[in-house]
């Protein structure tokens, strides 16, 4: 939690308890369902929350935003955005069922008001985002063709609606057909050298 709070120095009490509870949380249902890598939960702050908050260092979600995460696994980045944006409406899409079922639990113990977790392909989901977020679920382009049709038209924010890719290592081949997309290296917020190669690649609808 304190690398947590030295990027993210003006959280209100609230979000440092939720923040704070969420390694709990998550070590006791990942005894019944692997939502996080046993193999990097000793980092869990570094490598699942404050990589999923990278979003957050490069874009803000205003209030009335409705955020699709798509196939959310274990709430990541949902459940740390939501926290951080307790005005912005997070839909987390999984099509693991038993995952959802957990994340219902974890959202529940949070008291989180803002997050509907739902069981579903993303592609047959038939509702309209401002915003999709993901992390590291496919290659670009095949994301890009799941939810090419389920922006809202109209935007409430400074940028176009679009899709929000947490991503990391050499992109250049998955970027091609995306020559508008633009890059925020996260080495440029956080000085841990997990971050080296990571990136929030950001691509709007259009």
């Amino acid at each position: 939690m304190e690398l947590i709070k030295k990027y993210f120095p003006n959280l209100l009490d609230q979000q440092i308890y939720r923040l704070s509870f969420l390694k709990n949380l998550y070590a006791y249902w990942n005894t019944y369902v692997n939502l996080v890598s046993r193999k990097t939960f000793h980092d869990f702050y570094l490598q699942h929350v404050l990589s999923c908050l990278g979003i957050a260092k490069v874009f803000y979600f205003y209030p009335g935003s409705c955020v699709m995460d798509l196939g959310t696994g274990g709430g990541f980045p949902g459940i740390p955005l939501s926290i951080i944006f307790p005005n912005t409406k997070f839909i987390l899409v999984d099509s693991t069922r038993k995952k959802i079922k957990i994340i219902e639990q974890i959202i529940y113990h949070l008291h989180l008001k803002n997050v509907n977790p739902i069981w579903i392909r993303a592609d047959k989901l038939e509702k309209k985002f401002d915003f999709v977020v993901t992390r590291a679920v496919n290659k670009i382009d095949i994301i890009h063709n799941w939810i090419k049709d389920k922006f809202k038209y109209k935007s409430n924010s400074r940028i176009k609606n679009g899709a929000l890719y947490l991503k990391g290592g050499d992109l250049y081949d998955e970027l091609k057909k995306f020559p508008h997309a633009i890059e925020y290296p996260l080495n440029h917020y956080f000085e841990e050298p997990f971050f080296r190669t990571k990136k929030v690649i950001w691509i709007s609808n259009i």
